[in-house]
This record gives C-alpha cells, structure tokens and sequence, in this order.
C-alpha cells in the first residue's frame, strides 16, 4: 500500500498535462532509489497510479521544478530538449561569503576532484557556463539568480564555490551549515508542440528563504526571460 502522506511529503505537484507532470521536489529527496528508499520517480508513478519517465534530474539537495513525461514519446521530446538547450532553467541560490564577482558568468570544464566532488578547471574544451546576477538580502545573505546554459552534474554548486560564494548549507562544498542546502529550481520555461510552457515555484522550505527581503527580490526577478543577463 502506498503511504501517500509520506510521498506527498517529496513533493507537490504542480500542473498536469496530457503529455507531462510538473512537481516541486522536495530538498533532501534522491529522483532515483538511493539508500534502500523508494526514489521520487517510483514514488510519483505509485501516486500517480501510472509510469513516469524521468527527462532532467535535480540533486538530492536541491528543490525546485521538474518535469516528469508521462510516455514515451514525450520522454524522448523533452529529453531532446533539454540536450539541445531549449528549455530556460532559473535557479535561486544563497550564500552568505562575499562573491568575488555580484553578476557575470562562470565557464569552465568540470573537472572530477575529492569525496565525489567536482572542480572548475580553467580549460573550457567543453565548457560549464552559467550566468547569475546576485542582490544582497538579509545581513550577511546574498542570493543569487543563476542561468544554467549547460547541463553539468553539480554545475551551480561549483560555479558558486568557484566566486568564493559556496551555497548555505552545501556540506559537500565547504559552506555554512544550515538547516538544508539552499539550492531551489525556480523556473522552467521552454516551447512544446507549438505552446510556451512557464512554470515557477518559489522556496518553501528553508528558514533564510521565507524571508520578507527574499520575497522581494523574487518579485524584482519575477520574469527572469526579460533580465539584461550577462554575457556568457
């Protein structure tokens, strides 16, 4: 039987369509089975009372929008999108160093280093880049509006740590230790069978996000498509 107040706990959904579901993850949650527990995308097809098929994927630690297909063909649609870098991704990030840069953007390829981490190398044969723009907020928070325009494991982790700027919380990285890692997917906009689709959810867990300075600066950033964003 499926315990659906603990898999409701993961997630919450937000849109469903013939093709798709959307959801908010949950931080903390593994898309895949990860030690012994029943992984997101099984327990969303449990719910669901159908198979789902995952197109992108999102860290343990990181909460925010995801798109689960719900056949096929629309699996390999979305994924094709994604690999082609058709879809927008936004990201909210918080850190409470000082940057060494407030905008701009991070290139570089990623280079496997210590206890499963990753590094920035200095080489760009096949480069991560991200843009970010950041705006102070609480005393001693700053947080940061990252564009991903690449795809690459830990990639916003790491771009954070290379400006001095690693994310609250993110143990892996040598920040701050917090009451999660404050890392959210804020926004997905990408063009599907002829329509846009736009999805956002703003943070809902996490005690530096809820705050009344954070809340403002998303309304600022609220369309982040029509932002000046840097040059990558």
């Amino acid at each position: 039987m499926v315990d659906s107040d603990q898999h409701m706990s993961c997630y919450t959904l937000l849109a469903t369509c013939d093709d798709f579901v959307v959801i908010d993850k949950q931080p903390g949650i593994s898309v895949h089975k990860d030690d012994q527990l029943t992984g997101l995308t099984m327990r969303l097809s449990e719910d669901l009372g159908e198979s789902v098929f995952l197109v992108h994927r999102l860290d343990k630690v990181t909460s925010g929008v995801m798109i689960f297909a719900r056949h096929s063909l629309a699996a390999a649609k979305l994924s094709a999108l994604f690999r082609e870098r058709q879809v927008n991704k936004y990201y909210l990030a918080l850190s409470d160093k000082k940057p060494s840069k407030k905008q701009g953007s991070v290139k570089g390829d990623m280079v496997r280093s210590r206890r499963a981490t990753w590094r920035l190398a200095t080489t760009v044969n096949n480069p991560a880049v991200t843009r970010f723009f950041s705006q102070a907020v609480d005393p001693g928070k700053r947080l940061f509006l990252l564009k991903p325009e690449t795809g690459k494991t830990h990639q916003i982790r790491v771009a954070m740590k290379s400006i001095s700027a690693p994310i609250v919380g993110d143990a892996l990285y040598a920040s701050s230790l917090a009451d999660r890692t404050y890392l959210h997917a804020w926004q997905l906009h990408f063009r599907y069978d002829g329509q846009d689709h736009h999805y956002r959810s703003d943070p809902a867990e996490g005690e530096f996000f809820l705050t009344q300075s954070v809340a403002n600066q998303l309304a600022v950033w609220g369309d982040p498509q029509q932002l000046p964003w840097p040059k990558s």
